[in-house]
């Protein structure tokens, strides 16, 4: 079993009979009154919980000393069969490597904020004529950056700002090197056409150090600057370049003037606002930079009301002595919420900047607000109660989280009632609607070239991307999907059967590990009568097997549901809930499908495999530099400092291509 490498750290693997063992309740009845972390893990070394206590001793026993009944909390408990330890030197550094841990393992049960995509940045390089452009990864600090903003779409409407206003440039290196007249931007006054000469290294650093100043939200000096030069020029008799300074004050002040939301406070502020409903929880961030309101994001967390209410139940020092579940609903949303922004708080700030005053709808704790500002090395302004602006700020952002949960819930809703529609026209009965699995196959290829097999999953209600898997068919003659269908259905469920093959001449779906409720199939009789007969080979239950047949004139909404085990075909309806379903499975099968596909065949046509065998390239990365670069020669072209302009390409890694493809 893996091992914490903290010296501190206790781990103790545990053997025995029955839900715990009496190794691990001997652990626990070892463990000291100081601070520090636990964490629990399942027979399958899962990592199930993490949790944070100033008494590690009071707080572990709790949950095994407590009777949970058939509580989710009871449930969670009855899989624990490992037991780890930190101690730390104080409750605060307990706070920070519980959410350290949560944010990097994600344990089934904490409230867990997901959240795949980096904040983007504009980036100003440093060059003799500086590039302003979006960017989107690990900060260079050879280079200048402004952010993070919440969306790309912000970044965009900034660079588009700024064109306006100080005329940057935009364009790749290997365009401004190799320019002999400006372009159209040039010609509708978005640049100053540095690359042919038209503004020297001087004024274009001047330009710069401008734009700089009103990112950081220096507006009001940044115009009395611009106004000197302005008269400066006038007094000298160069009324060209005093124009130029009026036109730009203008274009300035104009911006300002459309800002949305304006304010006279030029700091960097967050705005964090909580909405609870439903046994759902919606937390969103506006960011405001430099005065300006740059847009919000919402984050929707998981197991929020499990974590909570297990939090309360073991709390080492209760509410007033009052449950959680003897709340009113205003004060259980409170409680609630505040436990929500706290988690968010600590998880979201450990790889985030933190500006320079943080506004939220729910007071934080001392100890959090200390730790997560000595975590970050900056002071920090919290404010719960804000006044005037920020106050109005807050407003908003309050509305923003309530439209986006109330969209979330009623989204979920429509999803839910779309599965349960499917289920009952299937005729199934599973234990849980949100268990309900279903996986989809489907075939592409451009005239028997480069052909791929697809799987995607449903399952909870909603796609699950990461368990999508795409299969390369070989060894069949080009253009057969029915080999191809076989060759993936072989491969995907033969080894589910070998790991519970005990001489049963079939296996019950319900007995085979990772075995779905409904595979479907993305065809009709041809294709089902491949599947069945690869089941049948199997011992598995063709009853599972629907395919997806094309309607009269293959019109959309007139599909029909073909089955294997011979009952009669099924028409849905073009408006059923469950057709709508269906066909929103199927298409993802088929998208997923052809772009695998157009990927392969890129590869065999490109020589694309000369970047796959560089470490540290995959298909993601592949694709951007192809489609930056415009094809393998041009990446084998670009120089060091182009290659690191591409998202996800590091100096290390821009290296190590210039010098593969050398």
């Amino acid at each position: 079993m893996p091992r914490n490498d903290d010296p501190a750290a206790v781990d103790v693997p545990l053997v025995g009979a029955g839900p715990h063992s009496q190794a691990l309740l001997a652990q626990v009845s070892a463990l000291p009154g100081l601070p520090g972390v636990y964490r629990y893990f399942d027979a399958n070394d899962q990592l199930l919980y993490v949790g944070k206590a100033k008494n590690l001793k009071k707080r572990v026993s709790n949950y095994f000393q407590k009777q949970h009944g058939g509580t989710r909390i009871g449930h969670m408990v009855g899989k624990i069969v490992r037991l780890q330890t930190t101690v730390v030197r104080s409750e605060a550094e307990a706070l920070l490597l519980e959410n350290n841990l949560i944010k990097t393992q994600h344990p089934k049960y904490n409230i867990l904020f997901r959240d795949d995509k980096s904040y983007p940045y504009l980036k100003f390089s440093k060059q003799p004529f500086a590039r302003m452009a979006y960017y989107r990864g690990a900060v260079d600090k050879r280079h200048e950056y402004f952010g993070p903003y919440p969306s790309a779409w912000a970044v965009k409407e900034t660079i588009q700002l700024m064109q306006k206003v100080f005329r940057l440039r935009t364009c790749e290196d290997t365009v401004f090197n190799n320019r002999s007249r400006p372009c159209l931007l040039y010609q509708i006054k978005r640049c100053t056409a540095p690359c042919v000469g038209h503004i020297d290294k001087v004024a274009y650093e001047q330009d710069v150090a401008q734009a700089a100043s009103f990112l950081r939200g220096e507006t009001q000096s940044l115009l009395k600057s611009m106004e000197a030069r302005m008269l400066a020029h006038a007094d000298s008799l160069a009324f060209e370049q005093a124009a130029e300074v009026r036109n730009q004050m203008t274009a300035l002040s104009r911006v300002l003037h459309q800002q949305a939301v304006e304010s006279a406070d030029e700091t960097d502020v967050d705005v964090l606002a909580v909405k609870v409903h439903g046994g759902r929880a919606c937390v969103n961030l506006a960011m405001v930079r430099g005065g300006r309101h740059l847009g919000d994001r919402a984050y929707f967390p998981a197991h929020v009301e499990d974590a909570v209410t297990w939090e309360q139940a073991l709390e080492d020092e209760p509410l007033e002595g009052v449950g959680l579940m003897e709340l009113s609903s205003d004060e259980r949303a409170q409680l609630v919420g505040e436990r929500v922004l706290a988690a968010f708080v600590a998880q979201h700030y450990i790889d985030v900047a933190l500006p320079a005053v943080v506004v939220t709808s729910h007071a934080l704790s001392v100890e959090l607000t200390k730790a997560v500002s000595n975590q970050a090395s900056a002071r920090v302004h919290w404010v719960s109660n804000p006044r005037l602006q920020r106050k109005v700020w807050l407003d908003m952002a309050q509305r923003n989280a309530d439209i986006s949960l109330a969209r979330l819930l009623a989204e979920e809703g429509s999803q839910q009632a779309r599965t349960r529609a499917l289920v009952e026209a299937l005729d199934l009965t599973p234990d849980d609607l949100a268990t309900f699995r279903m996986e989809c196959f489907d075939i592409s290829h451009t005239a028997g070239e480069a052909t791929q097999a697809s799987c995607v999953v449903f399952q909870q209600h909603k796609m699950q991307s990461s368990e999508y898997r795409r299969y390369s068919i070989e060894g069949i003659t080009g253009g057969d999907d029915y080999a191809a269908m076989r060759q993936v259905l072989t491969r995907r469920y033969g080894k589910l059967v070998s790991l519970h093959s005990e001489g049963v001449d079939a296996v019950p779906a319900s007995k085979a590990q990772g075995m779905p409720d409904v595979v479907l199939i993305d065809g009709g009789k041809g294709q089902i009568s491949t599947a069945k007969a690869v089941f049948e080979s199997l011992g598995l239950d063709i009853s599972l097997l629907v395919g997806v047949e094309k309607g009269e004139g293959r019109k959309v909404g007139l599909e029909e549901l073909v089955f294997a085990d011979g009952r009669p075909k099924a028409s849905l309806g073009h408006d059923s809930a469950a057709l709508m379903l269906v066909a929103q499975v199927r298409d993802e099968a088929h998208r997923f499908a052809i772009t695998g596909m157009r990927a392969a065949r890129a590869k065999v046509r490109t020589g694309g495999s000369k970047l796959e065998d560089i470490p540290g390239i995959g298909a993601k990365r592949r694709a951007s530099l192809l489609q930056r670069f415009g094809g393998v020669r041009g990446v084998a072209s670009a120089s060091v400092e182009d290659l690191t302009s591409v998202d996800g390409v590091s100096k290390t890694l821009a290296t190590s291509i210039y010098n593969a493809l050398r």
